[in-house]
């Protein structure tokens, strides 16, 4: 079974074409995406949730410490506890791309 390999869009490009949309030039644009990207991150790092009407929610969630497996050795080992970062869409989105 072949796969292909889907397009990757940059914050770059999607800068560009809002820059388009709105009339203002693309460097202001791509400032604009820096700095929400700035502001996203800094939230998150606070431990605040990250709600983006249409497209979902941002939020840094615990994993706890858990015991694991190696799978060369097959020895137990511990795995940290240690934060990520879950998306979970919004249904508005879920609708969209499920059609």
């Amino acid at each position: 079974m072949a796969t292909t390999t889907q397009p990757t869009v940059t914050l770059k490009q999607i800068s560009a074409d809002i820059a388009d949309k709105y009339g203002i030039s693309k460097k202001q644009a791509n400032e604009m995406f820096g700095d929400m990207v700035t502001v996203i991150s800094k939230n998150l790092k606070k431990g605040n949730r990250i709600r983006m009407a249409g497209l979902g929610i941002l939020q840094v969630k615990k994993r706890a410490a858990r015991k694991g497996r190696n799978p060369a050795t097959g020895e137990e080992i511990q795995i940290p506890a240690k934060k990520k970062i879950a998306f979970r869409a919004a249904k508005e989105l879920k609708d969209l791309i499920g059609k």
